[in-house]
């Protein structure tokens, strides 16, 4: 699977391209740059998500510990990203390739005009031969460091540009059964279809006090990498030549591939939001017409309206137990939908005294997660 795709996102985490931390290994780096070189000479286009700017900074900083407070991280990004893309562009430049800077946030992925921005912008530097190198804009958004991880940045971004394949490098040999820094006996998960429930279930912490993500996130990566087709490997990044024998076709890690149809653009657009802005609780009548039958949803369906959102929000849909099984874009604001819940699209305009759409979300802007 992986040695048949054609365009490829590369995720390097903050151990892989420093030195446990201390700044950035330049060896190491140079490393990647090189393979990423020769899947050019192969004919793949690569999209290179790398950690490692905050590391840097506090390094540079002279600070041995990561700080806590947001402007003290912030700083420490702003500082660390001028090193860690100094870095790629001389050792990329060594093999006679471009490289360009990308920082992105998820706000640039909820809002579509952004997010069709970035994607014309990637697809054009692949076009042109240049390796983007991809961080999240850490400097000026306070929730990407707080609760941001490049694994999903990776995945979202696999979708943005729906690639092939994502591949998540760390410094495990895969995703194991159970944590092998605890059971030394763990056996190695070599092969599962990503949107396998029974994963999460496996899927450890942190690795280290450094790196922001863990097994998990690369579980959800994959998982969220699948909707737009997208296959997903996490392997050891201190493999030799690991980018260069995955692409040759070697099996090295876990494939968790993807086994759904490839969801349409814009729909792949709603399912990346990674957060909303209400919810509406669907009765069971709705839940069946919308996720089996796969129609609209009217406003007789909806039982309870939380949050505050205005009309064209991304809104959650919740089952009767409050799991959310689809997002879509919404017809009417909060209060509006407080207003007519429970009630026949007959009697909208007389509720509101005017009628915009029957649904509150139409099919079309609906999709099921």
């Amino acid at each position: 699977m992986i040695s048949q795709a054609k365009t490829l996102v590369v995720k390097v985490g903050t151990s892989l391209v420093t030195h446990a931390g201390r700044g950035l290994d330049v060896e190491a780096i140079a490393r990647w740059a090189a393979q990423i070189a020769r899947l050019r000479q192969m004919g793949r286009r690569t999209i290179l998500v790398s950690s490692g700017a905050i590391a840097e900074g506090m390094q540079r900083l002279g600070w041995t510990r990561r700080p806590q407070s947001m402007h003290e991280l912030q700083a420490a990004a702003a500082v660390g990203q001028m090193g860690l893309v100094q870095c790629y562009e001389s050792c990329f430049r060594e093999h006679g390739l471009h490289t360009a800077q990308v920082l992105l946030t998820h706000a640039d992925m909820a809002d579509r005009q952004r997010y069709l921005n970035a994607r014309t912008t990637l697809r054009t530097l692949l076009e042109l031969g240049v390796i983007p190198v991809i961080n999240e804009n850490d400097t000026v958004v306070t929730d990407e460091i707080k609760f941001g991880d490049n694994d999903t940045l990776g995945a979202l971004v696999t979708n943005l540009v729906e690639a092939d394949a994502l591949i998540l490098l760390t410094d495990q040999a895969g995703l194991y059964e159970s944590d092998p820094r605890l059971n030394s006996s763990a056996k190695l998960i070599e092969e599962a279809q990503a949107s396998d429930p029974r994963l999460e279930t496996v899927a450890g912490g942190t690795g280290s006090a450094l790196a922001k993500g863990g097994m998990l996130t690369k579980v959800q990566a994959a998982k969220r990498a699948a909707r737009s087709g997208a296959h997903t490997v996490i392997a050891s990044g201190r493999e030799p030549e690991v980018l260069v024998r995955l692409a040759q076709g070697e099996r090295l890690g876990t494939l968790l591939s993807a086994q759904t149809v490839p969801l349409a653009a814009r729909k792949q657009w709603l399912a990346d939001h990674l957060t909303v802005t209400g919810r509406l609780r669907l009765d069971a009548g709705a839940l069946k017409a919308v996720v089996r039958d796969g129609r609209s949803l009217l406003p007789i369906g909806v039982v309870e309206v939380s949050g505050e959102f205005e009309r064209g929000a991304v809104v959650g849909c919740l089952d009767p137990q409050g799991r959310e099984v689809a997002r879509g874009l919404v017809n009417y604001s909060a209060a509006e939908a407080r207003q007519i819940m429970r009630r026949p699209s007959a009697e909208i305009e007389s509720v509101l005294g005017y009628f915009d759409e029957p649904e509150l979300i139409h099919r079309d802007n609906l999709v099921v997660l």
